[in-house]
């Protein structure tokens, strides 16, 4: 049988990334002495990857596809076959921000003030490429971790660090003064693997299905009984895909309307709705809208 060897990224994303699975319809099962988890699919065989490393196994074959951070691939400079842009984090949906941050009271304003500086930073490769394309000579130096602390204590001038709001950056008394990069996660795979029609369809099928979830989060259901007199007053405001489910109740001159809306719209459109004539109004998650 074809099984298709599929990296899904450790640590922070991890979580979100089961979650999305999840609502696609597998089902993965991590034993934490393991790095092989239990996936409800056959044709999968699923590995536990970092971020950082997952673009440099899709690369030599290891892997024939995964998920990581467009950041990650550029910091391994990685040759691989980008299938889709898929926006969500361990927070939101949206791209993470590569910063540029010192202290507050720092008399670096600008990324030219930072010449002949120290900076640390974990996105070591892309931060030195990024300073000498500009002609801006830095002393860029490898974190391991906790890298806004170097800054604080002054082991380095300036950080490069990843962000989705900035509050941690803040918290620990820095300002950012300079964006490098927005990333966001990226399903990849290798060039040999997407070559190969059925590895193609497979990774095709869970791109399909990851942006179906993905734009469901941020949607809803609405169904409501309209009258038949009420209907184009109701209709002129509903939001939909194309246009609304129109469905006859049985002997009566009310009728069934159901769409889908953003979840951000709900929230005033439902007081409107009822405003016009609309009875019976529910709202209901959805898995995936593709």
């Amino acid at each position: 049988m074809n099984v298709l060897k599929f990296g899904i990224p450790k640590g922070s994303l991890q979580d979100a990334t089961i979650e999305i699975f999840r609502k696609c319809g597998w089902k993965v099962d991590i034993n934490e002495r393991s790095y092989f988890p239990e996936i409800n699919d056959e044709s999968l065989s699923c590995s536990i990857c970092r971020a950082q490393e997952m673009s440099r196994y899709v690369e030599n074959g290891t892997l024939d596809a995964g998920l990581t951070g467009k950041d990650w691939i550029l910091e391994n400079n990685s040759d691989i076959h980008v299938v889709a842009d898929l926006f969500y984090s361990k927070v939101s949906q949206r791209p993470t921000r590569w910063v540029l941050a010192v202290p507050f009271d720092s008399d670096i304003n600008t990324i030219e003030d930072c010449r002949g500086k120290k900076i640390a930073t974990e996105m070591l490769n892309f931060t030195r490429r990024y300073f000498q394309e500009r002609n801006i000579d830095v002393d860029v130096e490898f974190s391991w971790g906790a890298t806004e602390a170097k800054a604080v204590s002054g082991l380095a001038d300036a950080i490069v660090e990843v962000t989705e709001t900035g509050s941690t950056i803040k918290a620990h008394g820095l300002k950012i003064i300079h964006e490098l990069m927005q990333s966001n996660t990226q399903l990849i795979a290798n060039h040999h693997s997407w070559k190969t029609e059925w590895k193609r369809d497979k990774i095709l099928q869970i791109a399909r299905l990851m942006q179906g979830a993905l734009l469901a989060e941020k949607m809803v259901g609405i169904k409501m009984n309209v009258h038949k007199d009420t209907l184009p007053v109701v209709v002129e405001i509903l939001p939909s895909l194309n246009a609304p489910t129109i469905a006859h109740l049985y002997r009566s001159d009310w009728l069934s309307v159901e769409t889908v809306v953003e979840k951000t719209v709900v929230r005033n459109l439902i007081p409107e709705l009822v405003r016009r004539g609309a009875e019976g109004i529910i709202e209901y998650p959805l898995n995936k809208v593709i």
